[in-house]
């Protein structure tokens, strides 16, 4: 594995002064600092689970751990839910794990390895293997043994049974055994083809019917393939969008979502300017008669005959999406966002007019869900009755009051219904514990891990973060954490950290998070502490957990970029507390943590002495010109005035930022006299999947801090 390290400084007379404030801190003039009694290594050593899934007839569990860049599959079985590991994968070559499923009788897991293609096509390769990388599905039997190779593909559809696997492919639907002895090598046909493109099949309870959405630009259709006779078929065509099939219990009908087709095609638009008065009724926006634009279906599968059960209120935005539609007790149960809060609604399968249950009702969002086997409960996790958390929460999917059962300093995420419904298995963390797989018992009470910490896990090392409401200069209100060092003395004055979040579609929280690098920054924020730094981690406007106003910003990224106004706002914050020295606060981000750090050294290196900037963006738009708003929201427009020290970390196949970003940047701070130091990664993605490059990079962020903070001379 490669890694290409550079550093970069001039002296100008503009920069003479800043130059030599940090003549003393250069590379390698002070030594890096040691948290109290542990290292990175040390809080980073837990296995980090994701993806769990569970089996509808037995209660079994399977879950993706990464632990130290080791990815493997593990199980539990109840009733004590023991974890097992069951492959053997122990290299930290960046090989990724994902979409775990388990059959219903719980004797087959499948799941993916390999990461996803480039734009190119390319599969991610971070260790530079010279056969390359490919993305293909796995299998294994849950009892153990050695895991097999079923196909090339991703996102498995496993059927009931264990036997086959779907997935897309080149817009048709294909089909692969499990079972190697029933099919050597990877199919070279799709199982059918149908005309248009095939996506999102879902297998019929009983295994012998796929549905599927069948896409026709302008139109879409709900598709049935009966795998023994076999034959395609379509529910109530017409032409209208129809997506999101969901089997009823007895698999003899189909509920989906509809909406109005295209008019004249996907290129029919409204010029600039242009009022309504001129468009023709039914032109200026796609309805149905009567002025909605979003219903409820459900199909007969055998007749293929549908009938509308809901439709949202004619020339209202409330309920205009719908996502993961669902067959409840009796009732269709879907996600919307009517209002300020994502929540969870109902309506009777026989039929609803008016606005549909709120099963999820209060000041929050839901943001995690599964249904019971039976389909009669509805378990979800989120920050209702407690913003800066997560709880767990069930109610009845034909509606009544939720009941809450988890409460406290705990965090329940990613809840996973068990065939016997007497315990939830969930994602549990905690502002000392990192995310475990563990069991809250289904009527209520405190959930219980099943993984056990490493001895060398720093558990009651663990300062408890407090949050932080703060406003900006606009007025505009934002939460954070802070992370006060254990060995904090009134009178003291120490240097302060800011972290970033990276999205911005994301709320950090008071206690580990439930996304990887968001977990390991978490960690690192604790270790910062541990070594003395004030930490302050930022919910900056645009971010989720706050609610649809919160989030939906209009002047936001590249369209002002007010949410920098809370960085600026936290870092004032910082140099006013009486225990954080002024002329040594930092800050440090991935992604749109990266931007918001490039942009709080461009604008005010006077308040951020120093920065680490992780895959960050730094020119949004293709105009060089002061008066346009995408060039003056990015960092690059302010570059000029950049006077601190940063660090640039980058993987050359970053799949979410343009590698060219760190490129110009670099351009720009050498032209500018601008001292950094770099880091890049060649062939690694945007989030790193070798985990010693993290070792590596926070590692390099703690020597950086420092060197340029810690050590900072006057």
């Amino acid at each position: 594995m490669s890694t290409s390290r550079s550093f970069g400084r001039g002296l100008v007379p503009a920069l003479l002064a800043s130059s030599v404030l940090l003549a003393s801190a250069l590379p390698g003039s002070a030594p890096a600092l040691s948290a109290q009694g542990f290292t990175i290594e040390d809080v980073l050593s837990p296995q980090f689970p994701v993806a769990m899934a569970s089996a509808r007839s037995v209660d079994r569990i399977a879950w993706i751990a990464f632990e130290r860049g080791r990815r493997n599959v593990w199980t539990a079985v109840g009733p004590d839910f023991a974890p097992v590991r069951l492959t053997d994968w122990m290299d930290d070559l960046g090989h990724d794990l994902t979409d775990v499923r388990v059959s219903d009788d719980g004797e087959v897991i499948v799941f993916v390895r390999g990461h996803t293609p480039n734009r190119e096509g390319w599969i991610a390769n971070p260790s530079s293997e010279p056969q390359g990388s490919e993305r293909a599905i796995w299998a294994m039997g849950s009892s153990g043994g050695e895991p097999w190779r079923v196909a090339e593909g991703s996102s498995p559809v496993l059927s009931p049974d264990g036997r086959w696997v779907l997935f897309v492919k080149d817009g048709q639907i294909w089909r692969a055994a499990v079972n190697p002895g029933v099919q050597a090598g990877d199919p070279t046909e799709p199982l059918f083809r149908a005309f248009g493109v095939n996506s999102n099949p879902v297998w019929s309870p009983d295994g012998k019917r796929i549905a599927f959405v069948s896409t026709r630009e302008d139109h879409s259709y709900i598709g049935i393939y009966d795998v023994e006779i076999p034959k395609v078929s379509y529910l109530a065509p017409g032409v209208d969008r129809d997506d999101l099939p969901a089997w009823s219990p007895d698999g003899k009908q189909v509920a989906f979502v509809r909406r109005p087709g295209l008019p004249f095609g996907t290129t029919a638009r409204r010029p600039p300017n242009v009022p309504d008065s001129v468009i023709p009724r039914g032109l200026q926006e796609a309805r149905f008669a009567g002025g909605y634009n979003l219903a409820l279906w459900i199909a007969d599968v055998e007749t293929g005959k549908g009938r509308e059960v809901w439709h949202n209120v004619p020339h209202d935005s409330a309920f205009s999406r719908v996502t993961n539609l669902m067959w409840g007790d009796q009732s269709l149960v879907f996600a919307s966002e009517p209002g300020n809060w994502g929540h969870y609604y109902s309506v009777p399968a026989s039929g609803h007019e008016g606005l549909p249950i709120d099963l999820t009702p209060g000041e929050g969002f839901v943001e995690h869900v599964a249904l019971s086997k039976d389909g009669r409960t509805l378990y979800f996790a989120g920050n209702i009755g407690d913003i800066h958390r997560r709880d767990l929460f069930k109610v009845a999917t034909r509606g009544g009051s939720p009941q809450q059962l988890t409460k406290g300093a705990m965090l329940e995420t990613y809840p996973a219904s068990l065939a016997s419904d007497r315990q939830v298995a969930v994602l549990l963390a905690g502002p000392s514990l990192p995310q475990s797989v563990a069991l809250v018992p289904a009527n209520g009470g405190e959930g219980r891990a099943v993984v056990p910490l490493p001895q060398r896990f720093p558990k009651a090392k663990h300062v408890v973060p407090e949050n932080v409401t703060l406003k900006a200069a606009d007025g505009f209100e934002f939460h954070n954490q802070i992370f006060l060092p254990p060995d904090l003395k009134p009178g003291e004055r120490r240097p302060a950290l800011i972290f970033i979040h990276g999205g911005s579609r994301r709320q950090m929280l008071l206690g580990y998070h439930y996304m990887h690098f968001y977990h390991m920054a978490y960690a690192v924020n604790q270790y910062l502490a541990n070594k003395g730094y004030v930490v302050l981690s930022v919910n900056y406007r645009s971010g989720i957990g706050y609610g649809k106003a919160f989030r939906n910003i209009p002047d936001i990224g590249r369209r002002g970029n007010s949410e920098y106004r809370d960085i600026l706002a936290a870092g004032l914050y910082l140099q006013g507390r009486p225990d954080v020295d002024p002329k040594r606060v930092g800050l440090w981000g991935l992604s749109y943590g990266g931007i918001l750090t490039a942009q709080g050294l461009a604008r005010n290196s006077d308040v951020f002495a120093a920065g680490v900037d992780i895959a960050g963006v730094h020119f949004w738009g293709d105009a060089l010109d002061p008066n346009v708003v995408t060039y003056s929201s990015s960092s690059a427009s302010e570059v000029d005035k950049w006077t601190s020290p940063v660090l640039l970390i980058q993987g050359d196949d970053d799949r979410n930022v343009d590698f060219s970003q760190t490129v110009g940047l670099v351009q720009a701070l050498r032209a500018n006299d601008v001292y950094f130091e770099l880091t890049v990664y060649p062939d690694e993605v945007h989030d790193f999947l070798v985990f010693s490059r993290w070792i590596e990079t926070f590692g390099a962020t703690d020597d950086f801090f420092s060197r340029f903070l810690w050590n900072k001379k006057e």
